[in-house]
């Protein structure tokens, strides 16, 4: 699990550019479904089907959806002497962009750092200033006439930052969010092979969430599915937060209640916690989500639809934190959950 969200999170995969992030988890589903393709978004479809026959001859159709995009940068300009203007891709917080090392997926890959005018050169007052992205620029220390060459306006350009381990189950790294919950689905695949269960089940890796839920959009309206499942992450409890919008990074998965979320398959989620004795917290969005669970939610003629979020710390930067016994614990959640879709599971798609 560790080992392959390390190897992902190390894929470049800006929304509109996850070509080989989805090829990474299209091997890594491959050896778990059943099936696994992809369409020409690179929306990655992974498919399980349950050996259990209902007698109504109505399998559930399960979506599960964990989006695989990161927040990125694109070249915007290359000045007279080679340093590169650049916009963002996604909620990139532009206070922690100077003096990060960045990869120039130009002509060739070019390793590049965040820079502007040092606070010794500034004018008196400006070095207490948040700085504006359209104040920085990034160095790849080549001349001129050799960037112009290399890098085009509108080349991708992703953080550097490998997964690094802290204390006990710990880790941080960039773009955690959402590629945690795409090892998430790996694991409830695992989960599912111990068990006997009915459903057929889709773990689909989404495209360009960051951008606006596209890949969700597009993924579901494909699927056509009796019941979704998102999975993203959540703000964990830091202690400049405010604590009723943080999540403990030691208290289980966040089960989200909200009108997003279908109150039934909700009710019956947090049922299967108890059971089983799974650790669990309650998030609450009053409003859309922001997540894949909201396009999910409205597509065709709508989906009952359920959210999980993994509390994560430092969310759009990139020491993202995370704890991976979240992971492992949130996967056995939804495979329980999934394996008590018997016979009537009808019923509790009803307000």
């Amino acid at each position: 699990m560790k080992d392959f969200l390390a190897e992902l999170i190390e894929i470049p995969g800006g929304s509109g550019y996850e070509e080989q992030a989805a090829e990474l988890i299209a091997k890594e589903f491959s050896r778990l479904c059943d099936q696994v393709h992809t369409d020409s978004f690179y929306n990655v479809y992974g498919i399980k089907r349950g050996s259990v026959s209902l007698e109504s001859g109505e399998r559930p159709k399960v979506m599960l959806a964990a989006h695989m995009d990161e927040i990125a940068l694109m070249v915007k300009d290359i000045d007279e002497k080679g340093f590169l203007r650049f916009t963002s891709i996604g909620g990139v917080d532009q206070r922690i962009l100077l003096a990060q090392e960045v990869t120039v997926h130009g002509r060739e890959k070019l390793y590049g750092i965040v820079s502007t005018v040092p606070p010794h050169l500034q004018d008196a007052g400006e070095a207490q200033k948040v700085i504006k992205m359209k104040d920085m620029c990034i160095d790849v220390g080549l001349p001129p006439d050799r960037v112009k060459k290399l890098v085009r306006v509108g080349d991708l350009i992703t953080f550097r930052s490998p997964l690094a381990t802290m204390q006990g189950s710990m880790v941080n790294g960039k773009s955690i969010d959402d590629r945690a919950s795409v090892v998430m689905l790996a694991e409830v695949m695992r989960e599912l092979d111990r068990l006997q269960y009915a459903a057929e089940v889709y773990c689909v890796a989404t495209v360009q969430e960051e951008v606006g839920t596209r890949g969700a959009v597009i993924s579901t309206y494909k699927v056509q599915p009796d019941i979704g499942i998102a999975i993203d992450v959540t703000h964990g409890e830091t202690p400049d937060a405010p604590k009723e919008d943080t999540y403990a990074m030691d208290k289980g998965i966040a089960i989200c209640k909200g009108p997003n979320m279908h109150p039934g398959l909700t009710e019956k989620l947090i049922e299967t916690a108890r059971e089983y004795g799974i650790e669990y917290q309650i998030s609450v969005a009053p409003g859309p989500t922001g997540t894949d669970a909201r396009s999910m939610q409205i597509s065709r003629s709508g989906v009952p639809t359920i959210l999980l979020e993994l509390p994560l710390r430092y969310m759009h930067t990139t020491v993202e934190t995370l704890n991976l016994d979240h992971i492992k614990s949130g996967a056995r959640l939804l495979a329980l959950f999934i394996a008590s879709l018997k016979e009537g599971w009808q019923e509790w798609l009803k307000y």
